[in-house]
């Protein structure tokens, strides 16, 4: 065996020049001979991706300036010291369908079987700030979510929870600070110290006018409740996570890896400064800011996109806001496999899938983890499929090794370019989008949207060309001989709800509801913050409805801007 001094002296690295005689006289004359299996090789953000990759591609790259070490500034490599050699990423599986009652059976089955977190689905009427008994909620109840209209609702989710002692997550973002105001009502009946809560609201409303489309207020109206949050949280409910700025919607509706990091840190950005116009403190809130990403199908970009993301972070925070607490420069974010990756055809394929993307989320150093279920392009996942996906995080948790050592792929040649690569393509994202004067106005011009399509077209015409391969779909199909179970809510939920909601408001004191109603209007019109309005307007037993109804009178309704 030959030792290192004698390898250097017969040729030194493979990567000091030396690659092009390899690539001239080994690798072309191979290709030429059999060929390569596609004409191109491409991430989702248009990156060429190379036969090899040695030092050559990080010249001039500083180990020391862009990794540092776990813990320590930039944070590439981790914003714990200890990562998973400490404490493992909290499982938090996504669930919440029909009622309040089966939802929290489903919580409670998670929970017994090594789940560490909630994560709470809501239903579409109560994201768009309807009770169960309004007429546009007809058909919606409990169909893609659970349905919560009170704080009776919100009780029986929790029942048998101690929420002291576990986190939660809750997917709101337009009635964010309703769901949360009745989570600390809950949480107070339970006698829970408010200050110990621990968990995250979404709350990120620019996603939605990007991507997802449950909105209600107009932007800036919308951003006013989001900083009064901010604000109230600081003050009441400091380990509380007070948004989740999410990329997640954003990857869904067909954004590449790059531009999941730009217009998700682009949107942080705006948060940020309106908490600052808003007289905040930058080192008083930003602690409590987390971040939400997509865990996609290619493995190495996927890895690459959570290292450069957080890197960024910390700059931003550091160089364009002046943060001082290293907690505010800390990117912390929870990680979901791809739901648009999934497969109704061969949906067996869907288990594998999501086990490669969760990989990639730990190897990327995500602090919390949901992995989708099976048979999530069917239907809501069965209890059965829900479990199988728990335990495809702890088999890798576990089994694999996967946290034994922290950033285990750091100083990859490919994985460093990779990173190095994203975070260029994001930056330019965000100076386009300061140059239009922020993520509102980008999204008001219509501009992140557009990107977001082009790439999404770009996409399907792949698929469609063969460029990419989605097995079972245009590739390797099969005969679907059998139709695995599937969850299918009652249609009477519906019914049900509506007429628990009635029944409630024939019970509650009238004219406590019509005053906190009136203090909450009061304070919308004014400069007020709104959460201790909304907090006593929902102890009073006013619906979710009837507060956003409120809000509606004094901020009107966001409509869709159509673009052809």
């Amino acid at each position: 065996m030959r030792d290192d001094a004698k390898l250097a002296s017969e040729g030194g690295a493979a990567g000091d020049g030396d690659v092009e005689r390899w690539r001239a006289t080994v690798y072309e004359p191979a290709v030429r001979r059999s060929g390569e299996r596609e004409p191109r090789f491409t991430t989702s953000s248009e990156y060429e991706v190379k036969p090899l990759y040695t030092d050559d591609d990080l010249a001039g790259w500083n180990a020391r300036e862009a990794l540092g070490y776990p813990g320590e500034f930039p944070y590439t490599r981790g914003v714990q010291p200890t990562m998973y050699r400490g404490k493992l990423w909290t499982m938090r599986q996504y669930a919440g369908y029909a009622t309040a009652e089966e939802s929290n059976r489903r919580y409670r089955y998670l929970l017994a079987q090594g789940g560490s977190g909630l994560s709470v689905a809501f239903d579409l009427p109560t994201q768009m700030g309807y009770d169960a008994d309004h007429p546009l909620a007809e058909g919606e109840v409990g169909k893609v979510g659970v349905s919560i209209s009170s704080l009776e609702d919100m009780r029986t989710l929790f029942a048998e929870i101690p929420l002291e002692r576990i986190t939660t997550s809750m997917t709101i973002n337009a009635t964010a600070a309703i769901l949360l105001a009745l989570y600390i009502a809950v949480a107070r009946e339970q006698g829970a110290d408010i200050r110990k809560l621990s968990g995250t609201v979404q709350n990120d409303i620019l996603k939605e006018y990007i991507a997802r489309g449950t909105y209600i207020y107009p932007p800036r109206a919308s951003m006013r409740i989001i900083t009064d949050l901010f604000t109230y949280c600081a003050d009441n409910a400091p380990r509380w996570n007070t948004i989740s700025i999410s990329g997640y919607h954003i990857r869904e509706a067909g954004a590449t890896a790059a531009q999941e990091i730009g217009f998700t840190l682009a949107n942080g950005i705006a948060y940020v400064q309106a908490a600052v116009d808003a007289g905040l403190d930058v080192d008083r809130f930003a602690g409590q800011l987390s971040f939400f990403f997509n865990a996609h199908n290619l493995f190495f970009e996927e890895v690459a996109k959570f290292r450069a993301a957080r890197r960024m972070w910390a700059h931003i925070m550091r160089d364009r806001f002046g943060a001082k607490d290293e907690r505010s420069m800390l990117l912390r974010f929870h990680t979901q496999t791809a739901g648009s990756t999934l497969t109704a055809q061969q949906p067996d394929n869907n288990v594998v899938r999501t086990a490669y993307q969760a990989m990639a989320a730990a190897l990327g150093g995500t602090q919390s983890l949901h992995t989708n279920a099976r048979d999530e392009a069917l239907s809501l996942p069965t209890e059965e499929s829900a479990l199988l996906a728990l335990r495809t995080q702890q088999v890798l948790a576990y089994e694999t090794g996967v946290g034994d050592t922290i950033d285990p792929l750091a100083g990859s040649y490919y994985v460093e370019s990779l990173t190095n690569d994203l975070e260029a393509r994001a930056w330019d994202y965000i100076h386009k989008i300061d140059e239009l004067g922020g993520s509102v106005r980008a999204v008001e011009q219509g501009y992140i949207q557009r990107e977001i399509e082009e790439a999404a077209y770009r996409y399907q015409r792949d698929l469609e060309d063969g460029r990419r391969v989605v097995v079972g779909v245009n590739r390797f199909q099969a005969a679907e001989t059998t139709q695995p179970p599937i969850l299918k809510v009652d249609p009477e939920v519906g019914r049900r709800q509506a007429a628990k909601v009635a029944a409630l408001r024939e019970r509650r004191d009238v004219e406590a509801v019509r005053a906190a109603l009136a203090g909450l209007e009061a304070a919308a019109r004014s400069n007020e913050n709104l959460m201790p309005r909304i907090l006593a307007a929902v102890e009073a037993y006013a619906t979710l409805g009837e507060i956003s109804d409120t809000l509606r009178a004094v901020f009107g309704e966001q409509r869709e801007e159509r673009r052809f």
